[in-house]
């Protein structure tokens, strides 16, 4: 049940307290990852809502109890290893798959849906850029990560990283979040909220649902990085690094 004042409280922050929230600000269009700083109500004046009607949805979704997943509370281990293996899997098995659907689709239906063709060029671009993304946190930052929540959990102190501070690759991180959040703000737009048009196959309609589950899947990836795992582990840093 509801406890704080969300008007009041970031977007993010509502979110990393209850993941079912997810879905209200979803069907806003209020985006609660890459700008998970923005408070509630400044986030709906943004985009021209009335809070009001915003926290009765979430009222609605809190009494409802559905689609609760306890990220918050997940061990950081824990939380690290299913961004590697659910989401970084994930994006790497079913980006290709997508991509090979997309094109299937832009064959048949590019010349009367040119959007088609920009929307391949952003998948592609996207694809390379997350295979990039994926490297550097699995190279570079999550095995220090991995090492400061052993160290944390045994009470011992940890020399710096060899950057100086995780705060350097955090901020490259999540530079290249919005960057990719901002890429599929604009896939939304373009597909018009992955709509189907009246002349679109059954492969057009396989192609906006299998869209709209990677794009989900995406966004829950950035919050859970922005909102819960960098901020955790900066505090973790300040405490134990000397």
């Amino acid at each position: 049940m509801k406890t704080i004042d969300w008007k009041y409280t970031s977007v993010g922050q509502i979110v990393a307290d209850d993941f079912a929230a997810a879905s209200v600000f979803k069907k806003y269009g209020i985006d609660f990852c890459c700008h998970g700083e923005v408070m509630l109500e400044k986030a709906c004046a943004d985009l021209g809502l009335a809070v009001e009607e915003v926290e009765q949805a979430l009222l609605r979704q809190d009494e409802a109890g559905n689609g609760r997943i306890p990220f918050a509370s997940w061990p950081l281990d824990l939380l690290m290893d299913y961004i590697l293996k659910i989401h970084h899997r994930g994006i790497r098995a079913r980006g290709p798959e997508l991509l090979a659907l997309l094109e299937k689709v832009e064959r048949v239906h590019g010349e009367a849906h040119p959007e088609l063709h920009e929307l391949k060029a952003l998948v592609c671009e996207s694809l390379e850029d997350l295979e990039m993304h994926l490297q550097k946190e699995e190279n570079v930052l999550f095995p220090y990560l991995y090492e400061l929540y052993t160290a944390k959990e045994q009470g011992q102190r940890m020399a710096p990283m060899h950057c100086g501070t995780i705060s350097n690759p955090i901020r490259v991180m999540k530079m290249e979040h919005e960057g990719e959040g901002n890429r599929y703000l604009h896939i939304i737009q373009l597909t018009n909220h992955f709509s189907v048009p009246q002349d679109g196959c059954a492969s057009y309609r396989l192609l906006m649902q299998e869209l709209e589950v990677f794009v989900d899947a995406l966004f829950e990836h950035i919050h859970l990085e922005n909102n819960l795992l960098f901020p955790r582990f900066e505090e973790i840093e300040r405490e134990i690094v000397y």
